[in-house]
C-alpha cells in the first residue's frame, strides 16, 4: 500500500473510533515485512491502555504489517501546521530537503507559523524563514538540567 494511502487509512481509522487521539506521523521502514508506527498524540498525554485500544483499532493491518503505536515524546516531531502552531516559542531543528541560504540544519526558537512558512529566530542570532514545502524533517527540541527540569 502506498504511504499516502497507508497514513490516510491510518488517519480516518483513528478519526472514526477516537474524538480525542491524534495521528502525529507515520513511519514507515524495512522491506519485506515492513514495519509501521504510529504516533499518536491525546490531551493528557498517552498511556498504556490508548496504545492497547489503536492497536486493536489498526488490527487489519497486522496481516502485511509489523505495527507499533506509541507516543511521539519530548522531542516530537513537527509534520503538520497545527503542529508548529502549538509549537510556538519553543526551540526546534529543522532539516530541509534542499539547502536554503547555503544550509539545510536550522536550530532555534519557532516564532511563527504561518499559512505557508515558518520562521525561526535562530540559534546565532538571525531569523530563517523556511516554507512548509521545504521541511524534511522537524522536531522540538528539549533540553533538562541536572535536576531533570526543562532549562528553556
Amino acid at each position: 500500500m502506498e504511504r499516502h494511502a497507508l497514513q490516510h487509512l491510518i488517519e480516518s481509522t483513528i478519526g472514526e473510533r477516537f474524538a480525542d487521539v491524534e495521528v502525529v506521523d507515520v513511519e514507515i521502514r524495512g522491506g519485506r515485512s515492513p514495519i509501521v508506527t504510529v504516533y499518536i498524540d491525546r490531551p493528557g498525554g498517552v498511556d498504556f491502555g490508548v496504545c492497547t485500544a489503536v492497536t486493536q483499532a489498526l488490527d487489519v493491518l497486522r496481516d502485511r504489517y509489523t505495527l507499533e503505536v506509541s507516543s511521539p515524546g519530548l522531542d516530537r516531531p513537527l509534520r503538520k501546521r497545527a503542529h508548529f502552531e502549538r509549537a510556538l516559542g519553543e526551540r526546534v531543528s529543522i532539516k530541509t530537503t534542499e539547502p536554503l541560504d547555503g544550509r539545510s540544519v536550522f536550530r532555534g526558537r519557532l516564532t511563527a507559523a504561518g499559512v505557508e512558512r515558518v520562521t525561526l529566530t535562530l540559534d546565532e542570532g538571525p531569523q530563517a524563514v523556511i516554507p512548509y514545502e521545504a521541511v524534511g524533517r522537524a522536531r522540538v527540541i528539549y533540553n533538562f538540567d541536572d535536576n531533570g527540569g526543562q532549562r528553556e
